[in-house]
């Protein structure tokens, strides 16, 4: 009698913890130490609505659980003030980089707008090169377990998006793999940054556009189809061209379908999409529908201060709502390294040294 293949099995949480992760969407300046940021605002005076740690990590969180993407910004004032000297940022981005490797990231990309951090007279180019020293340290101290790259965000209720996609492609070769846009979307089109998404192209250069979290299918329409975005930044609304009739089959519109067929990568942030209202629950999240029709789904953490996550906590809420198995998070993981910016081959050499492996030894 031969021996069954055993059975897909749900995975434990330090199973996911020991797993391979990749991630694309992670905002530097969501992403500080609670105990970095005291340390910070004392050395500046900037007063925090709390004095200790704890306190603070549940200020930031019980602000960022408002149900409002706008008061959900409102907490990054805070964050943002203590990131304007280069010594400062360059801490952050270093501690970015070291609970990243902690939280067994092997790829991520990690997002930041260089024009909120000149108020104490740095230049956009010395921002950059203060977060590229802080990942470039980060990363020597995990010995090579994680590879970390920029991407630049330009603010969309600005005007400077133009001079954040040149000072992008200037440091292409240098630790920035590609741009992005952020901030409220109602009202804030990406169409208005069409020049610079139209420079990026010239340039053969990559970006991702935040479309579809707080605003639906226009926002997601105007970023594929006007501006040329190679990945979503949330995407979670394209759910809302999807329909789902009561015998359970599936109905894709045009813009779902088109999205799903030219294979354009979600970076879908479960815990910050209930925080701010974009899905209800993590068990009602469009992920579990969107992956089941095998949309290029990547899993991501946002902003892992505001909504207490990391990417073992993001990876095992799914675990715990859907069911997914260990061959389903290395599919989540293989999807966003695919869609990572780096150079084909260097994302080939990490899907076959690293994560294909790590994922072999968990299920072996």
């Amino acid at each position: 009698m031969t021996a069954a293949s055993p059975e897909p099995t749900v995975p434990t949480r330090d199973q996911v913890l020991r797993a391979p992760k990749v991630l694309l969407h992670d905002h530097l300046d969501g992403g500080l130490r609670p105990a970095t940021i005291l340390e910070l605002a004392a050395e500046i005076g900037h007063e925090l609505p709390a004095g200790d740690a704890d306190s603070l990590a549940r200020w930031f969180a019980e602000s960022a659980d408002s149900g409002s993407l706008v008061r959900y910004l409102e907490t990054f004032d805070h964050t943002v003030a203590v990131m304007q000297t280069a010594p400062a940022i360059a801490r952050v981005a270093r501690e970015c980089v070291e609970d990243l490797a902690a939280d067994g990231v092997v790829y991520a990309e990690i997002r930041y707008a260089p024009e909120q951090h000149v108020s104490q007279g740095l230049s956009l180019d010395e921002v950059v090169a203060a977060v590229q020293e802080g990942f470039e340290a980060g990363m020597a101290a995990a010995g090579g377990r994680i590879v970390v790259r920029q991407l630049l965000t330009a603010m969309r209720h600005q005007a400077r998006s133009m001079e954040i996609a040149e000072l992008a492609v200037a440091w292409r070769d240098r630790g920035v793999a590609g741009f992005d846009i952020a901030g409220a979307e109602a009202g804030f089109p990406p169409t208005r940054h069409l020049d610079a998404f139209e420079y990026l192209q010239r340039e053969n250069f990559h970006f991702t556009i935040h479309a579809g979290e707080a605003f639906g299918l226009p926002s997601i329409w105007q970023a594929i189809q006007w501006c040329g975005a190679d990945r979503l930044g949330h995407g979670v609304r394209i759910i809302d061209d999807v329909k789902v009739a009561e015998d359970g089959s599936v109905e894709l519109g045009r813009l779902a379908a088109y999205v799903r067929d030219k294979r354009i990568p979600l970076e879908m942030c479960p815990a910050s999409n209930v925080q701010t209202g974009a899905a209800t629950s993590i068990a009602e999240h469009p992920i579990g529908l969107l992956t089941r029709l095998r949309f290029r789904v990547t899993v991501n953490t946002d902003n892992r201060l505001m909504s207490q996550t990391s990417m073992t906590a993001e990876m095992w809420s799914l675990v715990q709502a859907f069911g997914y198995t260990l061959d389903d998070l290395r599919w989540f993981t293989i999807n966003a390294m695919k869609s990572s910016f780096l150079p084909f081959d260097e994302r080939l050499a990490i899907i076959d040294g690293v994560i294909k492996p790590g994922y072999a030894a968990l299920l072996g």
